[in-house]
This record gives C-alpha cells, sequence and structure tokens, in this order.
C-alpha cells in the first residue's frame, strides 16, 4: 500500500442530516421543531438549568464550605526521622521516597522540627518550620529551599 492509495474506512464518513428541505426529506416543514413554542422560535429554549420557573436544583441545595485553589498541600517529614542518612547526604523528597519515608510527595516537601536531628545533613525542601531549621543548622548542616 502507498500513500496515494489510503483510503477512509467504510461507513466511517456519513453525509450528515439535513433538516427542513422539504416533505420529501422526512424531517421538513417545522423540522422536528413541532409546532410554534418557545422551543420552535430561532434562539429559543430555556437556559441550562431553568425548571419552568421552579427554584432550580443548585439553588435549592444548601451551600457548604469553601474550596481555596491556592492551597498547597506538603508532605511532611520530621528532622529526627533523617538520623537514619550518613553525615553529609543531600537528602531530598526522591531520596526519602526511595527509602520509604515518603508515600506522596504532593506539592512539595516540609520539614517539621519534630525529634532531634544528630547527623549534619543538606536537606532539599519545598518550606521548612523555625524549629526545623534551627535544628538542622544546630547539628551542623545546610538548609536548601527548593
Amino acid at each position: 500500500m502507498k500513500l496515494h492509495e489510503l483510503q477512509v474506512a467504510e461507513g466511517a464518513r456519513k453525509e450528515h442530516y439535513r433538516k427542513g428541505r422539504g416533505l420529501g426529506s422526512g424531517n421538513g416543514k417545522t423540522a422536528g421543531k413541532g409546532h410554534k413554542g418557545q422551543n420552535a422560535r430561532s434562539g429559543g429554549g430555556v437556559a441550562l438549568g431553568f425548571e419552568g420557573g421552579q427554584l432550580p436544583l443548585f439553588r435549592r441545595l444548601p451551600k457548604r464550605g469553601f474550596k481555596n485553589v491556592n492551597h498547597v498541600n506538603y508532605a511532611t517529614i520530621n528532622v529526627g526521622e533523617l538520623n537514619r542518612f550518613e553525615d553529609g547526604t543531600v537528602v531530598s523528597s526522591a531520596l526519602l521516597k526511595e527509602n520509604g519515608l515518603l508515600s506522596k510527595e504532593y506539592d512539595g516537601l516540609k520539614v517539621l522540627g519534630g525529634g532531634k536531628l544528630e547527623k549534619k545533613l543538606t536537606v532539599q525542601a519545598k518550606a521548612f518550620s523555625k524549629s526545623a531549621e534551627k535544628a538542622i543548622s544546630d547539628a551542623g548542616g545546610k538548609i536548601e529551599v527548593i
């Protein structure tokens, strides 16, 4: 088969149905819109959710809560859990995931100050709590905000 021999599969292309083209077409005269009424008019019809003047469902249901589109969901870890790494290790979210300390990364990693850190580590994360920053720097480590 060559490029100039390619053809569309049988039945893949169908001619569009032409409404309102005479009585013989089977869908002439009113073109499936019936006689008169709102839906027979050009531009006619009702708005989405309109229920004939009855209070629409979306207005009958109570409003609940607030969804903040700017919310950041961090994966968290305490500094005490970082003691398993050797001195001088660069700790990143990928390394933590590899070692089973993180299951998901979410929107980034935040290091919290729980526990005591006894190793000199370089910790890479999106956010640090004040106590975590203090614990890492007191142990002689470095903080890298990604």
